[in-house]
């Protein structure tokens, strides 16, 4: 493992610190991280650092120098990632650096288009925070979600894709033809054809430890992450849906009991998931009106998971091999609402759907909007799989490269 050459110091109440934690760790930058509320000693040094003023995050670095409270933007400054793009015109600018919008880069660049790829967090998306990725094509022995990010990352850039990276996109354009891009530094951008990569984020329970044991026992894809404990005594599954019940009945092919956290008094699956969770045999035990107030462990792995009966108050430890987190979805598409058309959650919706919906003849792949294009987990109908998301950046690509040839 990469030691540390960061160390950050902060508390668990604090909003900006986790905010820069997971910014750390989704550019994959090594840091330590250090509870001032836990050593007296590390608030002796972040008072002695701000002329004995308690501010968190102090973020200090290898060299000696520090940042407080810094924003994403400061902090992609001190890092060297680069924000800020060569020029102002490209063929095609993909938003979002995930495995579709990296798919459809390196097709669209191998082909000798003008490339520009705007990812506002960290390269490889969702999968690059997964555990490891073991159903993937070609790959037997299994890949770290973060090597196989690295790994597409620079065959882009080895077609010569242009990468920024910490940049949002705030909204979307049309000027004289072209499609204008508008980012939260006040650059703007324009391209013939967009490609709508964004992904989409899991809901989190914002407990203290949740965002600490991401990846190391808190997890938010079963078939991804579930055959990493495969026989462990029990997994325990948070939510009441359709995708809690499914996915927890997916993970008793792993665990020996799978035990199901239900805020609510009943479960709102599908009556036929219920009927499957509930048959004799099952290995599944469902606990009602059961919320989680935090996530604690021990050498960065979840140890315990603390429960609270919202109607007695009784406080529980459970001790898990994992805990997944099932309580929806949301696409990353608020800079595009009112411009795209999309499903009642949110999602894009593209080419088929948008026949039958509201008979545009639109290409595979490409929107209500001529010329932009969504591919991945933000497009309405989308799998949410690794390997389903590289197809369809592909199979994004082709399109965009029939609507640039027909311009």
């Amino acid at each position: 493992m990469t030691e540390s050459k960061i160390t950050l110091y902060g508390a668990y109440w604090c909003p900006d610190c986790r905010r820069s934690k997971k910014f750390l760790g989704e550019q994959f930058v090594p840091f330590k991280w250090i509870d001032i509320e836990q050593d007296k000693e590390a608030e002796q040094f972040v008072l002695q650092k701000n002329n004995g003023k308690r501010i968190i995050p102090t973020i200090v670095f290898e060299d000696g120098s520090f940042l407080v409270e810094p924003t994403n933007a400061e902090l992609a400054k001190k890092l060297g990632l680069k924000t800020e793009a060569k020029k102002t015109y490209y063929d095609l600018i993909i938003i979002g650096g995930g495995p579709a919008g990296l798919t459809a880069a390196i097709y669209g660049a191998r082909e000798g288009a003008d490339v520009l790829l705007i990812e506002r967090s960290g390269l490889g998306g969702q999968a690059g925070i997964t555990v490891g990725l073991d159903n993937f094509p070609g790959f037997p022995e299994g890949i770290s979600g973060q090597e196989f990010s690295e790994r597409v990352t620079q065959q882009a850039r080895r077609f010569g894709v242009e990468i920024l990276q910490a940049v949002d996109v705030e909204k979307l354009q049309q000027e004289g033809g072209y499609h204008e891009v508008y980012t939260s530094d006040g650059k703007h951008y324009h391209s013939r054809a967009i490609l709508l990569a964004t992904g989409a984020s899991y809901r989190r329970l914002d407990v203290p430890g949740e965002e600490d044991y991401i990846g190391a026992g808190v997890h938010f894809c079963a078939t991804c992450d579930g055959p990493f404990y495969k026989g462990a005594t029990e997994i325990v599954v948070i939510g009441g849906g359709n995708a809690a019940v499914e996915e927890g009945l997916h993970l008793t092919n792993f665990a020996e009991q799978v035990t199901l956290l239900v805020r609510g008094d009943k479960l709102t699956a599908s009556q036929v998931a219920i009927e499957k969770v509930n048959q004799p045999g099952s290995k599944v035990q469902v606990r009602y009106n059961t919320a989680v107030d935090s996530f604690d462990g021990q050498d960065s792995k979840l140890k315990s998971i603390k429960t609270r009966d919202i109607k007695t108050g009784k406080i529980e430890d459970l001790h898990p091999a994992a805990a997944f987190v099932f309580i929806g979805q949301q696409p990353n598409t608020e800079f595009i609402k009112g411009y795209l058309r999309t499903d009642d959650s949110g999602f894009i919706l593209t080419g088929h759907d948008l026949k039958h919906i509201n008979a545009l003849d639109a290409l595979p792949f490409e929107t209500s909007v001529p010329g932009i294009f969504a591919a991945g987990d933000a497009r309405h109908g989308s799998v949410k799989q690794v390997a389903s998301a590289v197809g369809e950046g592909a199979a994004a690509s082709i399109s965009i490269r029939e609507f640039l040839r027909k311009g």
